[in-house]
């Protein structure tokens, strides 16, 4: 949800019923973004948003991208925090060549 002044924005980051509109009644604030502050100021709730995530919970683009960054996406999808997707293929094909 943007906020903020005229060309100073801010975001929340909240859970919503995908039944609302956009920027309608939202359920919960789970963060906020600042992207104009050097670096980007991200706080987020990981604890709250694993638990949206785990309720079904299906997150913008944007919003994934922010929570790869936080470290949630990571804790949700069971992955190493600093690991990504090829080296979870290296060491699966590592293991298919030593059998």
């Amino acid at each position: 949800m943007r906020m903020g002044k005229k060309k100073q924005p801010t975001y929340r980051v909240v859970a919503a019923d995908s039944r609302k509109a956009r920027n309608g009644r939202f359920i919960e604030i789970v963060g906020t973004y600042n992207p104009r502050q050097e670096p980007s100021h991200i706080q987020i709730d990981n604890e709250r948003v694993l638990h949206w995530l785990r309720n079904g919970a299906q997150p913008s683009e944007r919003v994934q991208k922010l929570l790869v960054i936080s470290g949630a996406w990571a804790d949700f999808t069971g992955q190493a925090a600093g690991a990504g997707e090829s080296g979870t293929e290296d060491s699966e094909e590592a293991e298919d060549g030593k059998t």
